[in-house]
């Protein structure tokens, strides 16, 4: 390696621009090599009843980790095998009736020829994603994807750049087109990602989040204007629900008794169903956490009272239960 040569800032510039150009013409590329072969090896990842397993050695490696991971996220069951451990044990994941995507830019990768032949004697479906359509792995392969690209990004034309680019987007290209083939929606993406932002959208539903039993406020008609407040005050949700039994009649809450305060009325005489807003904003406990939010910011409101298929009183959700499940 030569001594650190000054910094050229402009050189630096000029190929970071070159490589996002080399590797954009890659991509383009790469659309006029898509085949018919790419829908044969779509149709066996779609009939199979068995997993797809992706193999890479070095970068390929690390891309095909990524390429089962988008499969197994969107509907395809999928996982990655080291071709190095399959030569020592892992083998054994292996199994008939799988799809198996090998990835090599060359083709010639030691470990992954070194198991070709036993993976191919277990009855398995091979789907070769290389450069090199004519290489020991393509031949080998039922069906070959060519990510062939015109040169690497690397200055050196050695380190993969551009060809792991290509890669990535022809697993992509594979994901999207199997999404769509199996019907994937937003919902089957949210359940096997729960723990993130879409997750909790669209499977957190209002009775999993909303507060049940002694702690929603509620006061009968009756009740006088001081035990009214003495609940709202007591369960923290600056509002109360105001009922006959389960039934919901109404609802009063901080900013009512603010717009009531400013009319100058004698609120010690009178009763929750005297200060209570009827007909208030409801919604169901099955229904989604992201449907009460958008009731609740359509109508500028922060509570909301929460009842079951019957109409019954069950709960009562505000903003802040909403904040800390992270749904808004």
């Amino acid at each position: 390696m030569n001594a650190t040569s000054p910094f050229d800032a402009e050189r630096a510039l000029s190929l970071a621009r070159e490589t996002l150009t080399i590797e954009a013409d890659a991509l383009l590329a790469l659309r006029g090599q898509i085949d018919g072969a790419f829908v044969q090896a779509m149709q066996a990842m779609l009939d199979t009843r068995h997993r797809v397993i992706v193999m890479g050695m070095g970068k390929s490696g690390h891309v095909g980790r990524k390429i089962a991971a988008t499969l197994a996220s969107t509907g395809t069951p999928a996982f990655f095998v080291h071709p190095g451990e399959a030569s020592h044990g892992d083998l054994g994941m292996v199994t008939p009736g799988d799809v198996v995507i090998a990835i090599s830019n060359s083709g010639e990768s030691d470990e992954l020829n070194a198991i070709l032949p036993p993976m191919r004697r277990l009855g398995i479906t091979l789907v070769a994603m290389t450069g090199r359509p004519e290489s020991s792995l393509a031949r080998h392969a039922d069906f070959v994807l060519n990510t062939a690209v015109q040169k690497e990004a690397c200055p050196l034309n050695l380190a993969p750049t551009a060809s792991t680019i290509a890669q990535m987007a022809m697993g992509d290209a594979l994901a999207v087109a199997l999404l769509d083939a199996r019907g994937f929606r937003e919902d089957d993406f949210a359940r096997s990602h729960p723990g993130g932002a879409l997750g909790r959208k669209l499977l957190m539903h209002v009775r999993d989040l909303m507060r049940g039993g002694e702690q929603v406020p509620r006061v009968p008609a009756d009740a006088s204007f001081s035990a009214t407040m003495r609940e709202m005050t007591s369960k923290g949700l600056g509002a109360t629900a105001v009922v006959d039994g389960d039934k919901v009649l109404g609802i009063f809450t901080d900013g009512d008794l603010r717009r009531m305060i400013e009319t100058g009325a004698d609120l010690r005489a009178m009763k929750a169903h005297q200060v209570m807003h009827p007909h208030p904003k409801l919604v169901r406990d099955d229904a989604l956490a992201v449907e009460a939010a958008d009731l609740m910011e359509q109508h500028r409101i922060t509570s909301v009272l929460v009842v079951d298929a019957a109409g019954h009183l069950v709960g009562a959700l505000n903003t802040n239960d909403l904040l800390r499940a992270k749904v808004i």
